[in-house]
């Protein structure tokens, strides 16, 4: 009977809220009162989600869910600020013969001008995630965009051949600046976008990064030219470049200040409107840290997802020194952007994320082969196409792995996942980028890179591994007494009992 089933599933949904007090760090045994937020003028109506929801436990109904005009203001002035700060990471490496000169130390000096940037994040990474979690999205916002202001203007300071300690203390600025960054596109997107652009909104804010990488390799060359008899008129090109940084930082952090809200007024997605149920007073972050370590595929695509981007970062910091190791005087200028963009609007519409995230991995690792096996030919024109297609694809990895691990921790907490990824790449980062350093002085750039293609092997069978469970995916399509666990179960028992829920649903619908 329609009347039955409607009672068996009230009693599933209070047995959810039970189960649901556990989820997303949240400790055990205290109780949330739960109500119905008012409409507003700012919003509009998710076309999929225009029935109101009933709140798991008590009852009362959830409005619908309603996507903010401010949203796309939001994303961009983060996209911006965080390209200012990539072009700060990479600026001084894709022109490390010019610093090696102009500030008269070694290259080693010169490459922890860009592994300041991943030794800052490891420890910094947890306290950042929890100002994330418990102070929120706004305080975080403007501490990474006032930081990087902050070590853009240190630089300015720093123009003189003796001040490098200066320079390295600014680069440190700007990397403390970065811990509060790369943590962002995941909430950004899953706080302020809907359903069908969440991957879409992660992967632009990505991109901001992405396109500040690829600035960093085009402009620096420009601005600064390798004027190796005038280091008077190369001091005064990097004032130019430092100084143009620090006015651009300055007007981002301003915008941050003015467009930067800690979340709009109503939830743009049922996932979200589920989460807001769980009163704030009872999150544990220690617990949900402890949940995703207890998340066996989170768990390989923090391990493959630190192999990918931490093999990314050696090849960024290290490029200039391949490159002008086979041709000499040449500096590499090549964009990696638009992949990801491209990957993203798939995944919005197919859900697919454990086939993407493979295909993208195999085909990373095949450029970086090519382009291994190119980079001594002696035809530059090559290395640049190569070199292209082989970023072309890493950084389409980027986003995929952010938006992926949101899917199988959810409801944890999107700052902590993605934290926990960038850390996994920073610590990738730093061993890479030491050890395929010390290889291409060594021995060859095709040495160093061998080691890379070996890594991202390993990187793509731990991605195979991973079992796919798109947990706000379920949410989203109305599946809302998914049983969600911390760790997915794969007992007959549970497996029928879930099956047995999903068919009362649907019969209590006929």
């Amino acid at each position: 009977m329609a009347g039955d089933g409607a009672e068996e599933e009230e009693e599933e949904g209070e047995r959810q809220a039970g189960r649901f007090s556990q989820l997303n760090g949240f400790l055990p045994g205290k109780e949330a009162e739960r109500g119905s937020p008012a409409a507003g003028a700012d919003a509009e109506v998710l076309p999929e989600a225009e029935a109101m929801l009933l709140s798991p436990g008590s009852g009362a109904a959830r409005a619908a869910p309603r996507l903010s005009r401010r949203r796309l203001a939001v994303l961009a002035v983060f996209s911006l600020y965080s390209l200012a700060n990539a072009f700060q990471w990479i600026q001084y490496s894709i022109l490390s013969s010019v610093f090696v000169r102009f500030y008269r130390v070694a290259y080693t000096h010169v490459d922890w001008l860009s592994m300041v940037y991943m030794v800052a994040y490891v420890p910094l990474i947890l306290p950042a995630t929890w100002l994330l979690d418990t102070r929120g999205l706004r305080l975080t916002a403007l501490l990474g965009s006032g930081l990087n202001c902050l070590g853009a203007w240190l630089k300015c300071f720093s123009v003189s051949q003796s001040l490098y300690p200066l320079t390295l203390l600014a680069q440190t600025v700007c990397a403390v600046a970065q811990v509060f960054i790369l943590g962002l596109p995941s909430r950004i997107a899953a706080v302020w976008f809907g359903p069908k652009e969440v991957s879409t909104a992660c992967a632009v804010a990505v991109l901001g990064n992405q396109l500040g990488t690829a600035i960093g390799f085009l402009l620096p060359p420009v601005l600064v030219p390798n004027t190796v008899d005038d280091t008077e008129l190369m001091g005064h090109n990097v004032s130019i470049m430092f100084y143009g940084t620090a006015a651009v930082s300055t007007l981002l952090f301003l915008l941050t200040g003015i467009v930067f809200d800690e979340k709009p007024k109503f939830p743009p997605s049922q996932a979200q409107a589920v989460l807001q149920d769980v009163p704030p007073e009872d999150y544990s972050y220690k617990q949900s840290i402890i949940n995703l370590f207890r998340n066996i595929p989170f768990v390989l695509l923090l391990i493959s997802y630190g192999i990918m981007t931490g093999a990314f970062y050696s090849v960024s910091t290290l490029l200039n020194q391949m490159i002008t190791t086979h041709y000499m005087g040449e500096e590499v200028n090549a964009g990696r952007i638009g992949f990801s963009i491209l990957c993203c609007l798939w995944l919005d519409y197919t859900k697919t994320y454990k086939q993407t995230t493979v295909i993208v991995y195999i085909l990373s690792f095949v450029g970086m082969i090519v382009f291994t096996f190119t980079l001594d030919l002696g035809y530059l024109v090559i290395v640049f196409v190569t070199g292209g297609v082989l970023g072309f694809f890493m950084t389409g990895y980027l986003p995929l792995g952010f938006e992926f691990a949101v899917e199988i921790t959810y409801p944890e907490s999107e700052g902590t996942s993605s934290g926990l990824l960038n850390a996994s790449a920073q610590i990738f980062g730093i061993l890479f980028t030491l050890v395929q350093g010390k290889l291409t002085t060594d021995y060859s750039p095709r040495t160093g890179n061998l080691f890379l293609c070996a890594w991202m092997f390993v990187g793509i069978i731990l991605t195979a591994l991973i079992k796919s469970d798109l947990r706000r995916q379920n949410i989203n399509s109305g599946i809302l007494n998914t049983d969600i666990k911390a760790v997915p179960v794969d007992s007959p028992t549970e497996q029928e009992k879930n099956n047995t829920v999903f068919k009362k649903q649907s019969e209590s619908a006929i």
